[in-house]
């Protein structure tokens, strides 16, 4: 057979199977929208996690209408000027030859970008709000800028190199999620202020309530960024390439994370090092396709130590209550991954085959030249410099504008009381996002009150005192105590048989949260303390008669100690009587079983 003959058919069959894969790569990147979820919803308070599965899931759906509408257009549309595309609905006029693949492709991306904000947002900011500028992100913001970086626009045109996103969408997100939450606010009792300097004296830790649905996300989200760095590599050896350096950069910021929060709080941050791994994904995702694995291993070590930084930045110098770490992880990262690519880029990569266009003019995801410490001087460098500025110029000023417009007409911020009670209750209607698959948990407000509106007297409901119609039994011959212990989870069992052993067969058990005088040992929680570490405890509450207090407290006593801090408390009551639902008895004949 003929050699070009052989030749357009490998090149035909690579171009299809590197078309289907393209769509397998915006079906992961869609994906992603479960990690966002999980991340956000775990990392924040229980109060509030049908709130944040409910955005999430509008992010897309609003902004596939979006994008319909005149997102799409705006990106990929005939250029004008460099600055945008030409809006138009051939997806409804012209469909038979409608591109559907970059269609969803672009959609996924842009997505992306709206669901960044939220969780900086979280836990606060009105449901409808969140819908307005979700929309206008997804219409005008992100169409926009990404058209400058990759539908032919002028950022392109000069070599900009930006392969999947660190700055079209990551620093873009980021930079809407930081002005968000500065506009809207902290969340009640994150800080503490001087009522008479309003200094910040004190930052309050707020634990998210899943540890567990947050490292689930952030694997999620690791297993999409392969769609997302890699879905655009035309070749199998461009594609191995972004796979190793999208695995190397958020592996070692990983372990720089853990290092770094080792030595400095003491112990390895859990929450920290899931946002560590999502940071390095960010940071590596600018170069993917023109890193080496040295590159890609230095960007994953300041990847790892910027989002320690970030958040620190976050808590303790701007006061910008971030739940989540999405300034941090995205816009941080953002930045040093769109500037790394002038500092990295490397010919020995696969991808930078693509070249440098013509030499004066360069298509998406071509680049001019290496970086900086490849040899390649300040040219690369000062081009990526550039569009970061003024992408990152474009974002500021139309996310604070579209803020500034919904909060001076609907309002951005929950009431004092919706924030209060969980946006889950007042916004949706959602008693427990978990319903009968957990028990309902207690409520922690860590510093947060809100004052009721006082009911007007002709609007009060009438009280009623009622005294018993029927006089209660008083046995005076025996007494009724009631005793309640608090103790270990794992020292449950062992009381359990020491009570049952000294006659005591019927007792009450609730989990609890609580702490004593140690307030918790004093933990860390994203570098910031928790000045009250509720701690998971078993109560058990008995009440006797028959059977002395002193026997009970010595079998407790024995049953719980071990001579270290924690081993529990006991706690002795009066009980005035005691009434048998199913018979009516009462006193002493209540308390006994049926046999006795």
């Amino acid at each position: 057979m003929d050699a070009n003959i052989l030749e357009a058919i490998s090149s035909s069959v690579s171009s299809e199977v590197f078309a289907v894969w393209f769509l397998i790569g915006a079906a992961l990147v869609f994906f992603m929208q479960a990690g966002f979820a999980m991340v956000e919803t775990g990392f924040t308070r229980a109060k509030n996690a049908g709130n944040i599965i409910m955005k999430n899931l509008m992010d897309f759906c609003i902004g596939t209408v979006m994008f319909i509408l005149i997102g799409f257009g705006l990106l990929l549309g005939e250029d004008y000027a460099g600055l945008i595309g030409k809006p138009g609905f051939d997806i409804f006029t012209n469909y038979e030859n409608f591109d559907w693949s970059n269609f969803v492709f672009n959609l996924v991306f842009c997505a992306t970008t709206a669901t960044i904000v939220s969780g900086a947002m979280a836990e606060r900011t009105k449901f409808l709000s969140y819908c307005v500028y979700s929309a206008v992100i997804s219409a005008l913001i992100y169409p926009i800028e990404a058209h400058w970086i990759w539908g032919g626009g002028w950022l392109a045109q000069m070599g900009f190199h930006d392969f999947a996103g660190s700055c079209a969408i990551h620093m873009v997100g980021g930079i809407s999620a930081i002005i968000g939450a500065k506009i809207l606010g902290p969340r009640i009792g994150k800080f503490v202020t001087d009522k008479k300097t309003g200094k910040v004296t004190k930052v309050n830790a707020f634990p998210g309530h899943s540890l567990t649905l947050g490292a689930l996300g952030c694997f999620i989200l690791w297993f999409g960024w392969y769609g997302f760095n890699g879905a655009a590599a035309q070749s199998l050896s461009e594609l191995g390439s972004i796979f190793l350096t999208t695995t190397v950069a958020p592996a070692i910021a990983t372990v720089t994370c853990m290092i770094f929060t080792w030595i400095k709080y003491g112990k390895p941050d859990v929450s920290m090092c899931l946002n560590a791994s999502l940071a390095g994904l960010v940071a590596v995702t600018a170069g993917c396709d023109v890193y080496d694995c040295l590159g890609a291993s230095i960007v994953g070590i300041v990847a790892g130590l910027l989002v320690v930084f970030g958040v620190w930045l976050l808590d303790y110098v701007l006061h910008i209550d971030d739940p989540v770490g999405a300034v941090a992880v995205h816009m941080m990262n953002g930045i040093w991954g769109t500037i790394a690519v002038g500092l990295f880029a490397t010919k020995s990569a696969p991808a930078f085959a693509r070249g440098y266009g013509d030499g004066t003019t360069f298509g998406a995801n071509q680049i001019v030249g290496e970086g900086l410490f490849y040899g390649g001087g300040f040219k690369l460098l000062g081009t990526q410099l550039l569009g970061l500025i003024t992408v990152a110029l474009w974002a500021a000023v139309t996310i604070t504008i579209t803020f500034y417009v919904i909060k001076k007409t609907i309002g951005l911020r929950a009431s004092v009381e919706e924030e209060t009670r969980g946006l889950d209750i007042t916004e949706h209607g959602l008693a427990s996002s978990y319903a009968d698959f957990m028990p309902t948990s207690i409520s922690i407000f860590n510093g947060e009150t809100y004052e009721e509106e006082p009911t007007p007297v002709a609007a009060a409901i009438p009280v009623i005192e009622k005294r018993p119609s029927v006089e209660r039994l008083a046995d005076a011959k025996n007494k009724y105590t009631k005793v309640s212990i608090i103790c270990k989870q794992s020292k449950f069992e062992i009381l359990k048989n020491a009570l049952s052993s000294i006659g005591v067969t019927g007792f009450t058990v609730t989990q609890i949260l609580g702490c004593g005088t140690q307030k918790g040992a004093g933990e860390m929680y994203r570098g910031t303390p928790v000045e009250a570490t509720l701690l998971p405890k078993i109560k058990v509450e008995v009440v006797i008669c028959k059977v002395p207090v002193d026997t009970v407290v010595e079998a407790a006593r024995k049953a719980l100690y071990t001579g270290h801090i924690g081993d529990g408390k006991i706690f002795i009551y009066d009980v005035e009587d005691v009434i048998r639902v199913r018979t009516g008895e009462c006193g002493y004949d209540a308390l006994q079983d049926a046999e006795d």
